[in-house]
């Protein structure tokens, strides 16, 4: 029995993108939203959920890591970095009179990413969200009679049969999104094609002790006198009131026997929790 990849859909998202290079033996299934794409891992329908975490450009996916923390405790055991090109489609019949489009519809990290471009060639027009871009170009193709563009990939093209007008129409070139691989299994492995070379990385949880000043700053420092190198550091709201945080923090290391753990071990005798967000595998395609 092949393994059950979710992603966030419909076919041709992104995210599907990542999960092909990385599954291609695997029996995928397209859900419409992030959390749902979590809850089926949760519940056991999949075996792996593949959800977008962070664009280069637009920084963090908010609500996978806030369904992350306060719904739906799975475990990051993988991550994918994947190049990420943004086009202007259009249903066939508007190809020739596509500088007339009425909209414009996409994911909104889709459309902030290509702000530039909208904004100096389609300044007077709505711009409308879509759950995906893949999502986008489905509606796109199904609604013909509707004179509206839509941001996203050549694969979306080619499944939704639109044609590219303008090719490349995000802001910066470097444009590119971690998706994570979910799992209630904080030890599982996934099967990643094995032509991808991963790094190993470590992601933790911090909350600091609300009476304590300068904790921050110790938390940091248990880090950094043991060499470890963190990648990122970023804040998320506990929602139990203004001013309480969480501390994601991404450590460039696999999980040891001695300085993880003992990094830990500090960070709790200064009154911290910790939780092990994920020590897995991290790939570039």
């Amino acid at each position: 029995m092949s393994m059950r990849v979710g992603y966030l859909g419909p076919e041709a998202t992104f995210t599907h993108l990542a999960v092909c290079s990385c599954f291609s033996d695997a029996d995928q299934q397209a859900f419409n939203t992030i959390p749902a794409c979590m809850d089926a891992a949760m519940n056991g329908e999949i075996d792996l959920a593949v959800v977008p975490l962070e664009n280069a450009i637009e920084g963090s996916v908010n609500l996978t890591i806030d369904y992350l923390i306060h719904e739906q405790p799975l475990y990051i055991v993988g991550e994918i970095t994947a190049p990420i090109r943004q086009h202007l489609l259009v249903h066939p019949t508007r190809k020739e009179a596509w500088e007339d489009i009425q909209k414009v519809y996409s994911h909104s990290h889709a459309i902030a990413q290509c702000h530039k471009f909208l904004h100096s060639r389609f300044r007077s027009i709505p711009f409308e969200y879509a759950t995906s871009t893949g999502a986008a170009a489905k509606y796109v193709s199904e609604n013909p009679e509707e004179n509206i563009g839509v941001i996203a990939n050549e694969m979306a093209a080619d499944t939704y049969g639109l044609d590219i007008v303008k090719r490349d129409v995000h802001d910066y070139e470097y444009n590119h999104t971690r998706f994570v691989m979910l799992h209630p299994d904080r030890e599982a492995s996934p099967p990643v094609n094995p032509q991808l070379k991963g790094r190993p990385k470590t992601t933790l949880l911090v909350t600091l002790p609300s009476d304590r000043s300068g904790a921050l700053h110790q938390v940091l420092s248990a880090f950094a006198w043991r060499n470890l190198n963190l990648s990122k550091i970023e804040s998320r709201p506990t929602k139990t009131g203004l001013g309480n945080y969480f501390f994601i923090i991404d450590i460039e290391m696999a999980l040891d026997d001695v300085l993880i753990p003992g990094a830990i071990a500090e960070l709790e005798a200064l009154g911290c929790k910790v939780k092990m967000l994920g020590a897995y595998n991290a790939y570039t395609l």
